[in-house]
C-alpha cells in the first residue's frame, strides 16, 4: 500500500517537473515532434501515477487490502511508467529511432495492470 503511494506521488512530481521542464527548457531546443513524443511522456506519466495512488488506497485493509492482482497491478504500471515514459523521454532528447520500438512493451504493461485492477475490482469489491 505505501509503496504504491509513495511510488505515484514521485512520478506526479517527476511529471509536473518533466512536463515544465519540457515547456521552458526544451521548447526551442527540441522540434514539433519529439516536443509532442516529451508531452506525451509526461501525460502517461501523470495519469499512471495516479493510478499507483489509487491502487494503493485500494490495498487499505478498510478498502480490498493486500490482494495480489492489486499489487500486481501495480507493479505492471510501474513497469509501464519506466518503460514507456522513460523511452519517450530518451526518444525526445536523442531521436534514437529504435527507442520507439520499446515504448509498446510499457504500453502493454499498462494495459496488463488495467485489466488486473479490474480482476481485483471484480473478484474482491462489495
Amino acid at each position: 500500500m505505501k509503496l504504491f503511494i509513495i511510488a505515484g506521488a514521485i512520478n506526479g512530481f517527476l511529471a509536473v517537473a518533466f512536463g515544465a521542464f519540457g515547456a521552458h527548457a526544451l521548447k526551442e531546443r527540441l522540434s514539433e515532434k519529439y516536443l509532442a513524443v516529451w508531452e506525451t511522456a509526461v501525460q502517461y506519466q501523470m495519469f499512471h501515477a495516479l493510478a499507483l495512488v489509487a491502487i494503493g488506497i485500494l490495498m487499505s485493509s478498510k478498502l480490498f487490502g493486500s490482494v495480489p492482482s492489486l499489487s500486481a497491478a501495480g507493479y505492471l504500471i510501474l513497469a509501464g511508467i519506466v518503460i514507456f515514459s522513460g523511452s519517450l523521454y530518451v526518444l525526445s532528447l536523442t531521436g534514437i529511432g529504435i527507442l520507439g520500438a520499446i515504448t509498446p512493451i510499457g504500453g502493454v504493461a499498462f494495459l496488463v495492470g488495467w485489466i488486473m485492477l479490474i480482476v481485483a475490482a471484480v473478484k474482491y469489491a462489495n
